[in-house]
């Protein structure tokens, strides 16, 4: 065996191939002899529990200790961006070796003509119930190393395959909270209950893996060219602790609960809390420790437990907790063994069942199909008519996330949102609109939103009238030609563009459309912040992005051109990890709730949440830190719940059948209040801008890293006591929907008011002869804490 040209990743904990993985799955683990055999243009390569077996064409099987083949492909395929796709058409295999002497699978395939100077070398090794992969390919400058995928059949499965996301929980070095970066991606198979198998890889789309092909973008090399990388290994554990001890990682840590999204229903419920704990070292005793906090900072939990895990073994251990009254417990479990760490955390949550009864009055709505449907559709429908999600707002057979049949079984209304190109023909305009509409009435879809954020260059009024053109008119006049009563809106437009807005109806636009849609993207600002002057910046961090200020000019423009109903066809509260232009945890929790009041006030038709669950369509659950796209969910990543959930489920339940009687008015101007009457009696939504209406200005910034405080820290020094009238007693809904009563002292009640929004009910609004809406006996206390020099 003559050894060949091999290149290797650096040895970092993200690496998958490296000297840890040429010698077997566990450096400590007594390794398997290699065996390796060459015959009639076969060749074979075993290892303990394993064997590859490659054969002319391409062919590369991977079979179990039993010799029976699990997985079986023959094909490399490559993407051109001048030519285009290209699959390889044989292949030749010969028994080699790694520099270090490791005996190797050769695989040289074959192109045909077209695919140019393009060549592809497969290099295969074998360990300890263990393959490494490597594809070496070099070619035109044209070659799109993202477009790079290698086939693979799973061989009689006993269950469907997954994707799983390969994680682990850093802290971060410029200081904030924790959060969870990508270690890569599992493709998982199952054959029976207890053998496993996947391909393990530092990055792979989902969305671009099927049944036949899996994607393994490539890296560059630095002789040249790209490599592709994977790794395949026969497991009995989850994948995780499978990643950790295949990397000969020390230690690893993933967390589970008994139930569902980490939902409980009241409170005292028994919790359990399972940490499963992956040794890829020599054995060794391993200390857990865990405590949980409660949305307030009131220690809940603090435990430890000490286990002894076996080298290339796990061991798991189960904390039993007690569910809290109401709210949220945040939870970290940290695993040690001598200098070695691992930690993770999740968040688990009391959320009783609750009968809403708005029905097609409902605001309350999500922004896009549930794509990510785990553990299975009917969870997440369940969960979602729990908080009080009542409407969807794309549906369509064919269409991504789930069919409109399964929204029509539940009572659930669902809309379409479906995108034009603006670059077309009137011709090919036409055409859409009739094939498009054709697909909304299909759909039985109330409303067909024409395209989504269409409206760039922003704030500049420019794509308006091609819009017109290409994309809502003739919409509008296939339906007036069809009949159809499928309600129409404007493409949701990227914040509320007022130049877009004012050259859309200077068009004739507001008499085609049923509905207005727009989302209000809103930096670190509040939701009640109104930004002064009408010149707004709609750069990355420009004050454009608010969410009242815009309403504002919205409601402004109606007045003098018309009313329509409001469709916040995506409202946000994202919560990308120590950025100072997002969201705290903490601070998306109280405005998911103040979106949603100031929404009901201002009589909003509908509000859909953009979006359910933290990831990216194509490849989700894969953590991405850096992404503001990613951490846009109600839920975090490991499907548990955000507080986020918990302030819509809050504010779904408190506004159900609520009607808004008026705003509040104080005697101190910082103080504001909104009135609604529900059937529980009045409630009223109380908070106080003493502190400003900027987020996240506290702290060393440094570009756009805010070290973020922990959720249970109090971001508002500022308390502000008002004192009013009220009846026998007074309960207080915070945020997460904790409930906290009030003493009542001679028919008063001192009321401590901050940034964050809270209702109450128990008070006594009133309107006074000039029809001003005030509460009972109000007068302000004397305020506790700083008050900031910045009170924009």
């Amino acid at each position: 065996m003559t050894p060949e040209t091999f290149s290797r990743p650096t040895l970092d904990r993200r690496g998958f191939l490296g000297a840890a993985l040429a010698a077997g799955v566990v450096l400590v683990a007594e390794p398997a002899p290699i065996a390796a055999h060459a015959a009639a243009g076969d060749v074979t390569l075993t290892a303990g529990g394993i064997s590859l077996l490659a054969s002319p064409g391409g062919r590369l099987a991977i079979r179990d200790a039993a010799g029976v083949t699990r997985s079986a492909g023959s094909k490399f395929q490559v993407k051109d961006s001048v030519t285009g796709i290209h699959v390889s058409t044989g292949g030749t295999p010969a028994l080699s070796a790694l520099p270090d002497g490791t005996p190797a699978i050769r695989m040289d395939y074959t192109f045909d003509a077209a695919a140019g100077p393009t060549t592809v070398t497969g290099w295969f090794t074998v360990g300890t119930s263990r393959a490494g992969l490597e594809w070496r390919i070099t070619g035109a400058d044209t070659l799109v190393p993202d477009g790079f995928l290698f086939s693979r059949a799973i061989q009689a499965p006993t269950a469907p395959d997954d994707y799983v996301a390969i994680t682990e929980w850093v802290r971060d070095a410029g200081g904030g909270i924790p959060y969870e970066d990508t270690l890569g991606v599992a493709h998982t198979s199952a054959w029976g209950t207890a053998l496993h198998g996947l391909f393990l890889l530092d990055r792979s789309r989902q969305a671009w893996t099927n049944a036949t092909w899996v994607h393994a973008p490539g890296v560059a090399d630095p002789a040249g060219g790209w490599t592709s990388r994977a790794d395949f290994f026969f497991s009995e554990t989850r994948p995780s602790a499978t990643a950790t001890i295949g990397r000969g990682r020390d230690l690893g840590l993933e967390l589970t609960t008994d139930r569902d999204f980490n939902l409980y229903e009241s409170a005292g419920e028994q919790m359990e809390l399972t940490a499963l704990v992956a040794n890829g070292g020599a054995a060794t005793s391993v200390d857990l420790e865990l405590w949980v906090r409660s949305f307030d900072g009131a220690l809940l939990a603090a435990t430890t437990a000490t286990g002894s895990v076996a080298a290339a073994g796990t061991w798991q251990h189960t904390f039993t907790l007690t569910a809290p009254a109401g709210g949220i417990a945040l939870a970290e479990v940290v695993a040690r063994s001598g200098d070695d760490e691992a930690f993770a955390r999740t968040n688990l949550a009391v959320l009783p069942p609750y009968d809403y009864r708005a029905g097609a009055d409902s605001m309350f709505a999500i922004a896009n199909y549930p794509w990510l449907q785990r553990p299975s559709a009917d969870a997440v429908l369940d969960l979602w008519q729990r908080v009080g999600i009542g409407l969807v707002r794309i549906a369509y057979d064919g269409g991504p996330g789930l069919p409109p049949a399964a929204f029509d079984v539940r009572g659930m209304r669902h809309n379409i949102e479906l995108q034009p190109s603006l670059e077309v023909t009137d011709a090919e305009a036409a055409a859409w609109a009739a094939d498009k509409l054709a697909v909304a009435v299909g759909a039985g879809a109330g409303y067909f939103e024409v395209g989504n954020e269409l409206n760039r260059p922003f704030n500049t009024g420019e794509a308006a009238q091609r819009y017109l053109d290409k994309a809502l008119r003739p919409v509008f006049d296939r339906r007036a030609a069809t009949g159809e009563v499928v309600k129409l809106m404007n493409n949701g437009l990227a914040g509320m563009d007022k130049p877009w807005v004012e050259n859309f109806i200077a068009g004739g636009g507001w008499d085609l459309i049923d509905a207005f849609a727009y989302h209000p993207g809103r930096g670190n600002f509040t939701p009640d912040y109104v930004p002064p002057g009408d010149d707004w910046s709609a750069g990355g961090n420009g004050t454009y992005w608010n969410f009242y200020g815009g309403l504002r000019q919205l409601k402004a423009l109606m007045a003098e051109h018309g009313e329509k109903e409001i469709w916040l066809t995506e409202a946000y509260a994202p919560t990308k990890p120590n950025s100072w232009w997002h969201d705290t945890y903490r601070h998306a929790a109280e405005n998911v709730l103040l979106t949603f009041a100031l929404a009901k006030a201002e009589g909003i038709r509908c509000v859909c949440w953009y979006q359910f669950h933290d990831s990216v369509l194509g490849m989700p659950q894969v953590a991405d830190p850096d992404n503001a796209e990613y951490h846009y969910g109600l839920m975090n990543r490991d499907l548990s719940p955000k507080p986020s959930l918990l302030a819509y489920a809050t504010a779904a339940r408190t506004l159900d059948q609520a009607t808004f009687r008026g705003r509040l008015a104080f005697a101190d101007p910082q103080t504001f209040g909104l009135w609604f009457d529900t059937p529980a009696g009045p409630a009223v939504v109380l908070w106080n801008r003493a502190d400003g209406y900027l987020l996240n200005t506290v702290g060393r910034r440094t570009d756009w890293h805010f070290p973020a405080p922990e959720v249970w820290i109090d971001p508002w020094p500022t308390k502000t006591p008002v004192v009013v009238a009220a009846s026998t007693a007074v309960r207080q809904v915070d945020t997460i929907g904790q409930v906290r009563q009030i003493p009542v002292t001679n028919g008063r009640v001192t009321l401590t008011l901050d940034g964050a929004p809270r209702i109450y009910y128990g008070l006594i609004p009133r309107t006074d002869s000039r029809g001003n809406h005030t509460l009972a006996g109000a007068r302000p206390g004397r305020p506790k804490g700083p008050r900031t020099d910045d009170r924009r």
